[in-house]
């Protein structure tokens, strides 16, 4: 009997984990990515010979799925990850300030660095131990915790607008891409909880050495062809044709091909145009979230910091991405050239903004944080955006969120959007991609690896 064949749309993170992971179940899988290239939402560009990529993208070590994936494309090499939690905190005309995590039991691992925590007064660094022992204390499986608005939990516990402004929102923007008070309280809980407050060594930070593109696209290529994925690029799927019974169908330009399962990794808005009416819910009530990077290349280093954030001032956070601009180059980065980049959570009031004055106005604002910029020469500014990079994390947003099956059977579903647990993150992405693939195995009757039936039940 031949191996059935899964058929995987789209290309991201999902996708790629989908088609690994139904490939390693024994089927036979092909992919489908509308453009020339792997990765989704995680890519790459180059501009007058240095590489940028469209967003600055971490991880913390409890993502273990995702790292499990970097192992899985031979890519655990490519990125760096933190001996240990330490993030420096700077503001304009003030002392920096470090946030870092000591080898005790969570929660008291993070008990000395917040104590000393200048940028917040000592009143202020006193009330934390309220919201925190709460977060401790909320059942994460409670759909109420939907409900409810992060910021106003924050200010019942408690916490001073400063508070907010100058700590919880240093981790609310980036891995919600929402404010504290904008802010579902279930996501908002399960971030804080799951990677500073349950575990000690789980908020310790990763991100590539390597440009996007290299690090998900080109060494995921080379994982699906080992796999014995075929790859179609440039296959922008028009067509579906899933009906009850029979083969599930699929179009893309003036090709079609039959699939036994088939997986729809697409964005939500694509998503539900290609599926029936009603398959899905109403996908478009998540709304969306946009993020911007502005990349700034300096003719001298300013900081030796390889990733720093800021508070009370517009830049939020910034990653020293020099060596990846120049990855590949035979002889490295111009001598003592420096590319920062400022990523931008939340970012609706510079989505619409002119490149030119994203690059003049985030580069006075660095050099309030960081002196020396004031003294460095501008060779180049770049500015990325993702219109709707996530979507919107707001009270509510739980309910709408999809499993990975739907109504047809042998037809499923994934992204970071789909309900995995976790906010829209590389994490959650991945889980849904194996999620969508044990599932789909599980309804061929094909071997599923003990980890994926987990993950999918």
């Amino acid at each position: 009997m031949s191996a059935p064949h899964v058929v995987v749309v789209g290309g991201g993170l999902a996708g790629i984990s989908a088609a690994l992971d139904a490939a390693d179940g024994g089927a036979t899988v092909t992919l489908l990515e509308r453009r020339g290239k792997l990765g989704g939402l995680t890519w790459s560009f180059k501009r007058k010979g240095r590489w940028f990529d469209n967003g600055q993208h971490v991880f913390l070590r409890c993502c273990t799925s995702y790292r499990s994936f970097l192992d899985r494309i031979g890519a655990t090499d490519m990125v760096h990850l933190q001996d240990r939690l330490e993030v420096p905190v700077l503001a304009p005309g003030a002392k920096r300030a470090v946030i870092a995590r000591s080898s005790l039991p969570a929660p008291l691992h993070l008990l000395g660095s917040l104590a000393r925590y200048r940028h917040l007064s000592v009143s202020d660094r006193a009330r934390l131990a309220r919201p925190a022992l709460a977060l401790r204390r909320l059942d994460l499986d409670d759909p109420a915790l939907d409900d409810v608005a992060f910021g106003a939990w924050l200010t019942a516990h408690g916490q001073r607008r400063e508070a907010i402004e100058a700590l919880w929102n240093l981790i609310a923007l980036p891995t919600l891409n929402v404010s504290a008070d904008d802010a579902s309280l279930s996501l908002a809980a399960m971030v804080f909880r799951t990677g500073l407050l349950d575990a000690t060594d789980a908020g310790d930070i990763g991100w590539s050495k390597v440009p996007l593109g290299e690090l998900h696209g080109e060494q995921a290529s080379r994982a699906l062809a080992e796999a014995g994925v075929t790859v179609v690029l440039g296959a922008t799927v028009d067509a579906l044709d899933a009906a009850t019974g029979g083969a599930r169908v699929v179009s893309f330009g003036d090709r079609s091909i039959e699939a036994d399962a088939l997986v729809v990794t697409a964005p939500p808005e694509v998503t539900t145009g290609l599926l029936p009416a009603g398959v899905l819910g109403p996908l478009d009530g998540l709304g969306s979230s946009p993020i911007v990077n502005v990349h700034l290349v300096l003719d001298r280093r300013v900081t030796d910091l390889s990733m720093f954030a800021c508070v009370k001032s517009p830049v939020q956070f910034v990653f020293d991405r020099t060596d990846s601009a120049h990855f590949g180059d035979a002889d490295g980065a111009a001598e003592g050239e420096q590319c920062l980049s400022i990523s931008l959570s939340a970012a609706d009031a510079d989505i619409g903004r002119r490149p030119e004055d994203l690059v003049s106005g985030y580069l006075d604002a660095l050099g309030e944080v960081v002196p020396a910029v004031r003294d460095a020469v501008l060779l180049d500014g770049v500015v990325s955006r993702e219109r709707s990079a996530t979507f919107r994390a707001v009270p509510g947003s739980g309910a709408l969120r999809p499993g990975v099956a739907t109504t047809l059977d042998r037809v499923l579903v994934a992204g970071a959007w789909c309900d995995t647990g976790w906010p829209a993150t590389m994490e959650g992405a991945v889980r849904s991609g194996a999620a969508a693939a044990a599932a789909a195995l599980a309804r061929l009757g094909t071997g599923v690896k003990p980890e994926l039936q987990e993950v999918a039940s």
